[in-house]
């Protein structure tokens, strides 16, 4: 069982094509599968974000808050949180 919510995995599927050209799952159940296998990483915060990026080695040295979390591996995920995707 992952710590997904069923809402961040319906916003992972509503924005999945802002990272991959075409759909990656259809199903809140692919979709969940598809994060497990990715690893991807949930974060309570944008300052988790940026704290995550960095420890992982991505250049993110003098971009904003704003321009960190515009990056197409971040997605937006309901009550402020985020998930981060390494596609």
């Amino acid at each position: 069982m992952s710590d997904f919510r069923e809402e961040d995995i319906q916003a992972f599927l509503d924005q999945q094509l802002q990272l991959f050209p075409e759909p990656v799952a259809e199903t809140l159940e692919e979709a969940e599968e598809f994060l497990e296998d990715c690893m991807a990483v949930l974060c309570k915060n944008e300052k988790e974000v940026k704290q995550y990026l960095d420890e992982v080695g991505v250049d993110i040295y003098g971009m904003s808050m704003e321009e960190i979390l515009d990056q197409p591996e971040v997605f937006a995920l309901p009550n402020n949180r985020y998930m981060i995707l390494e596609a």
